[in-house]
């Protein structure tokens, strides 16, 4: 049985009287510092010299540190930056400094289960994974929600790292939507396969699909647009709030019925079999292994894909429709 921990559940006290860095000030950077911070705890921001965030966060009330002085100051410390960067971070900037009895803590198990990082045995090492982007995080808690999050002990050196784990996501929000209780092994894995398989790789792929598909047969490019991308949005917004049998509710009965007929042809027992692929290399470590080998010499194939798929004509005619759409926030890419 899934184990759920709410507000009633935390105790921010677990964290008062300690400080908190903050390392890195992007998406969720930002959201868990000054969620944290006006939940009454001490925080910290953690940076390079010369972030073009440093500003930003001092200028939300923030005190900024680099990296390694934040953690040298802070008991408990927060890794927020990009995955494949955060081993030579983790090497050079707060290993050293690194204190028996300090809480380690991350919002993705990656480096941790994939032994990218090795922390000494003498501090807790937890993860508190809000299940939605930084921006949301910040926004529902400021409208007094939140966002779901996951909550994972690596090691519990104090004997009350779950307590602080909880504590840390009460203070950004979670707990006021409800904290799942997981593995660091469960969550890497989950979310791993949830973005390649669906959220990412597979819906991405599928509407691109559908827009190909139909722009070839000759409709319009704003047409087949809005049907496969623009609508795609209120559909899951349905499915959120009530789940499969509330979106088929509240569509026509003709989509209902086209439902049942063609989603078992688009996905097949042959495209599971390679959703389970897809998990195996996840599971063994190989996905892992490329990424990180990917890394080591400047992305080429990353960079490739970015520029293709940037270039591709659903990307042009989808930016020439959402600027008549006053009511769909401006993206900054």
């Amino acid at each position: 049985m899934a184990i759920m921990f709410y507000e009633k559940d935390c105790d921010l006290g677990a964290l008062k009287g300690k400080t908190i860095a903050v390392i890195g000030y992007g998406s969720q950077g930002h959201a868990h510092a000054l969620n944290a911070k006006e939940s009454g705890l001490t925080v910290i921001v953690g940076l390079y010299e010369g972030s073009p965030s440093w500003k930003r966060a001092e200028a939300a009330g923030l005190e900024v540190k680099t990296a390694k002085d934040a953690a040298e100051a802070a008991d408990f410390i927060m890794i927020l930056i990009n995955d494949e960067k955060q081993a030579k971070l983790y090497q050079e900037s707060i290993k050293p400094v690194l204190k028996p009895g300090k809480t380690l803590a991350f919002a993705h198990g990656f480096n941790i289960h994939f032994g990218q990082i090795i922390p000494p045995k003498d501090i807790n090492v937890v993860m508190i994974a809000p299940k939605g982007p930084g921006h949301t995080v910040r926004e529902q808690y400021q409208a007094g929600a939140g966002v779901p999050c996951l909550v994972a002990v690596h090691q519990d050196a104090t004997g009350d790292a779950k307590r602080i784990g909880l504590a840390y996501a009460a203070a950004i929000g979670g707990a006021r939507a409800g904290v799942l209780e997981t593995t660091f092994k469960e969550e890497t894995e989950t979310d791993l396969f949830g973005e390649q398989a669906v959220l990412c790789g597979g819906v991405s792929a599928l509407m691109k699909a559908g827009y190909e598909v139909l722009t070839e047969a000759g409709y319009q490019p704003e047409s087949a647009y809005f049907e496969v991308i623009h609508e795609m949005k209120l559909i899951i917004d349905l499915v959120n709030r009530g789940g499969l049998s509330f979106m088929r509710y509240s569509i026509s009965d003709t989509a209902e019925y086209g439902d049942y007929i063609t989603g078992p042809k688009i996905i097949t027992e042959e495209t599971k079999n390679t959703m389970r692929q897809i998990l195996k290399d996840i599971q063994t470590g190989k996905f892992a292994k490329d990424w990180i080998g990917e890394n080591q010499v400047n992305r080429p194939f990353f960079n490739r894909m970015r520029a293709i798929e940037a270039a591709h004509p659903i990307e042009q005619v989808g930016k020439e429709l959402r600027s008549m759409m006053g009511w769909i926030p401006k993206s900054t890419v």
